[in-house]
């Protein structure tokens, strides 16, 4: 989420992330296993991303700690534990923050309770935990929340309602993109929702979580955890990748996610080479940004001008 949210901010403010709260490894694992809070490691991620703060703080905040009693955390993760304690509430420390981080838009946990995610996998056998899931190589059927993390916050309700576009992912299918949608009262909410609901796959297959995965193995998921159609169209990578950068991915088991559009039920697929290769693969901020608004938002701008230009 961190590059799609870097991307957008570069043409508008007017963004909520709504971000998961599922993780139970490294930093953010073990300050949820000490404090009881939830994990804080996607959310500060993702307010960083819209942060307008002075630079040396925005890469502190993001700096881990190289030895220590502290080895493995971050500052930004100590950040809002510290505002969590201080608050009484994890929802609450993560609005006070974006004052503090000078956020444009808004970053809201999908749910402020301590959950976790149990995979059932297509053996009938079940796995709890993020770490754990991801680490068992098993495939994943389905995943749920345990315990029930409540209902949609008003805020995430509202931000959903009035949206002009609903994006979900790039990012983890299983762990990151999915759990937003197991909050109760979020398929409702996004189905009332006039806005085009987009579906951005990620460039690459993911070793422990979509083993195998062509798109249309990607859409039958989201669809099996909401209901069919709850897709209406998908932005998917079709550019190419230098073969020694792809050899290093398929040795850890992952390649490109294919795109079989014959398979993906007339979901409208929209491709371009929207990803570019450094350490990792992963899509271009801006680029996946400009493609998003200008084949959703902008095109159906247009078209609501053109037509109320026609009525008057």
């Amino acid at each position: 989420m961190f590059s799609l949210l870097s991307g957008l901010r570069l043409y508008t403010e007017d963004i909520t992330a709504v971000v998961t709260v599922t993780d139970d490894g490294g930093s953010s694992g073990l300050l949820r296993k000490d404090l009881g809070i939830p994990p804080p490691g996607d959310v500060r991620n993702c307010l960083l991303a819209l942060s307008d703060a002075d630079p040396l703080l925005k890469e502190a905040l993001n700096w881990r700690f190289p030895e220590g009693e502290l080895l493995g955390h971050s500052l930004g993760n100590l950040l809002i534990a510290a505002a969590t304690l201080i608050k009484g509430d994890f929802g609450v420390a993560v609005r006070e923050l974006h004052r503090v981080l000078k956020v444009a838009g808004k970053v809201v946990p999908s749910s402020t309770r301590k959950v976790s995610l149990v995979a059932h996998h297509a053996d009938g056998s079940s796995t709890a935990g993020e770490v754990r899931i991801v680490s068992s190589r098993r495939s994943i059927h389905t995943i749920e929340l345990r315990p029930d993390p409540g209902r949609i916050s008003a805020e995430a309700r509202e931000a959903i309602a009035s949206a002009d576009l609903c994006v979900f992912g790039p990012g983890s299918l299983f762990t990151s993109v999915i759990p937003n949608l197991l909050v109760r009262g979020v398929v409702e909410a996004v189905r009332q929702c006039p806005a085009p609901r987009v579906y951005v796959a990620n460039v690459m297959t993911q070793p422990g979580e979509t083993d195998g995965f062509a798109l249309s193995d990607h859409l039958a998921a989201i669809e099996r955890h909401t209901h069919p159609g709850f897709v209406s169209a998908v932005v998917a990578n079709t550019g190419a990748f230098p073969g020694p950068v792809l050899r290093r991915y398929r040795e850890q088991g992952a390649a490109p996610v294919a795109v079989d559009r014959e398979k993906c039920g007339g979901v409208p697929i929209h491709t371009g080479a929207l990803a570019e290769s450094g350490r990792l693969l992963h899509h271009n901020p801006r680029r996946l940004a400009a493609f998003l608004l200008d084949t959703f938002w902008r095109r159906t701008e247009h078209a609501s001008s053109a037509e109320a230009g026609a009525r008057s």
